[in-house]
């Protein structure tokens, strides 16, 4: 059972259109899950004007301006790199706020990998960037969808947080 209604998603976009605000995301492995959560609202396209996809490092550089030295350091499925696609997304589509992901969805490359689940998301938004690592289980699309799922909990909270 899904936590994001879509009553909540529109609270969501509410708060960003009565502040005359817009949103972005950077996704990774959710591959555009979280922008077409928004756009599931209709509507959402008076704040939602940018999605980017970046599935691969040179994506990620070269859309959402992730410094090469930070995925070569930290790798792309670090707490650095979320929160580099979250400024950096903010900053590439001229957004107020914007949502990053990347992770591990799976399968894991062999018996001894622990890294299939392991997701960090980002958040921009007035100048402050908030990261969560987060460790889902089960199948690859129950990660992808748990992510969204906190990704937009984490949007909804920045916001919040920022007051008026």
């Amino acid at each position: 059972m899904s936590k994001i209604t879509d009553d909540f998603v529109a609270s969501v976009l509410d708060l960003l259109r009565k502040r005359g605000e817009t949103v972005t995301t950077v996704e990774s492995l959710t591959a555009g899950m979280i922008s077409s959560r928004l756009a599931d609202i209709p509507g959402s396209s008076d704040v939602l004007k940018r999605a980017y996809v970046t599935y691969c490092d040179e994506a990620k550089h070269e859309m959402a301006g992730v410094s090469c030295e930070t995925l070569r350091n930290y790798t792309a499925v670090s707490a650095q790199t979320a929160a580099e696609m979250a400024s950096g997304g903010a900053a590439a589509a001229g957004a107020d706020a914007c949502v990053s992901a990347t992770g591990y969805a799976g399968p894991a490359s062999g018996p001894d990998d622990r890294t299939v689940g392991t997701v960090f998301l980002g958040c921009y938004y007035r100048g402050e960037t908030a990261v969560q690592e987060h460790h889902y289980t089960g199948a690859r699309n129950d990660v992808r969808r748990q992510a969204m799922e906190d990704a937009l909990l984490l949007l909804d909270s920045c916001l919040r947080a920022a007051g008026s």
